[in-house]
């Protein structure tokens, strides 16, 4: 498939971000992804959503590395210094599922904490229903995992519908509309990054449409299958999701309720942060992380 790739020099100077890139191909796509703290610790698997690229997770990394974790931070292709298709119809669901199950497969990655929010939920809770043997336990945070059977928040229809209508598609505004605290012009920048033109953006144009939204969407039974998987999931599963994210709130309740390893776990709801918490609260969420490793080993 045809693909581009951001320029390096689109990446020099970012705020709070001197991490190495890293890189695999899969499926002649060239993937980025971060590698911090010992090579031998047990990972932890942390995955962005939309319009969002590792840089979201760069003030989490820091703790989580001191804690003596090893530290895993994927660009979804389509996003930050991974390659981006050009066509939209080349970003399915299920591709994403793959190509991130690639990468699994390539690092080698075993014992694995997943903390995933967004689309990096969604994904990432695909990973842990049909690799299972890979993860440790698991962090979700502002996701869901859809079927189409579920009521539809109004903000996702609102946001769906202005993700396809609206002629340029704003990045930073929408990584800055979904926070609580007010970004610097730094910050905003490095959102933009990844995307020098509206050619680059195919990936996040797309993903708004791959939700699945109605009963018979394409990847709604597979996310019916991977509810059955998650269901039987026996191994520690917690919920930090913040209070003031209109789009998913609520979204926890049925992990909490349906995953056997989400029973009598301490369950936590960060205030004060928005859709993306990991910029209104990271040392607050690193925190939860680093405990909920250290209590279910």
């Amino acid at each position: 498939m045809d693909a581009l790739r951001t320029p390096d020099a689109r990446f020099v100077g970012l705020p709070d971000f001197p991490f190495e890139p890293h890189y695999v191909e899969i499926d002649g796509l060239r993937v980025h992804f971060l590698d911090e703290g010992p090579r031998d610790a047990a990972p932890a698997l942390l995955m962005h959503g939309e319009p969002s690229w590792c840089f979201l997770y760069r003030r989490m990394i820091p703790p989580l590395v001191a804690a003596g974790h090893r530290v895993i931070a994927p660009d979804l292709v389509g996003f930050g210094r991974s390659d981006k298709p050009t066509k939209r119809s080349d970003y399915t669901y299920a591709r994403h599922v793959g190509w991130m199950a690639a990468l699994l497969a390539k690092l080698e990655l075993s014992r694995i904490t997943l903390v995933c929010q967004d689309w990096g939920g969604l994904i990432g809770l695909r990973l842990v229903a049909e690799h299972g043997d890979r993860f440790a336990r698991v962090v979700t945070a502002n996701t869901g995992l859809p079927t189409g059977d579920q009521r539809v928040p109004p903000a996702f229809k609102l946001w769906r519908f202005a993700s396809q209508a609206l002629p340029i598609f704003p990045t930073s505004l929408i990584i800055r509309s979904g926070c609580v605290r007010v970004l610097t012009p730094a910050e905003r920048a490095a959102y933009d990054a990844p995307f020098p033109e509206e050619r680059y953006k195919a990936g996040a144009r797309q993903f708004p449409l791959l939700v699945p939204a109605r009963p018979d969407d394409p990847a709604s039974d597979d996310n019916r299958r991977a509810w059955k998987a998650l269901e039987a999931w026996n191994k520690p599963f917690l919920t930090a999701f913040s209070t003031r994210d209109p789009i998913t709130r609520g979204a926890e309740r049925p992990f909490q309720k349906r995953i056997p390893g989400a029973q009598d776990q301490a369950h936590v709801s960060i205030h004060k942060a928005g859709h993306f918490l990991q910029e209104d609260a990271p040392d607050e969420l690193a925190g939860v992380v680093n405990a909920f490793i250290a209590r279910t080993p």
